[in-house]
């Protein structure tokens, strides 16, 4: 469960709040006791993409671009 901290306490000891959300925490700031906002850890990437790693794995078939055939296309119209 998360905590809730309204945004005076947030300013006042933002540093302490981000050391916690970095150890896993999650904090939700509240205004006038309505929640507003979370404050979570960014999840770090993996990594770049690479260009063409899913070579091989995904096929077209040869008439992938052909026209659709008439009732699918009347399907489209109603």
């Amino acid at each position: 469960m998360s905590e809730v901290v309204n945004v005076h306490e947030a300013k006042t000891h933002l540093s302490r709040l981000l050391d916690r959300v970095q150890g896993g925490e999650e904090i939700v700031i509240a205004k006038a006791g309505r929640p507003v906002a979370r404050l979570v850890a960014v999840v770090e990437q993996s990594g770049r993409r690479t260009s063409g790693s899913a070579k091989g794995l995904i096929s077209l078939s040869p008439d992938f671009d052909d026209p659709l055939p008439e009732e699918m296309l009347e399907a489209f119209e109603r």
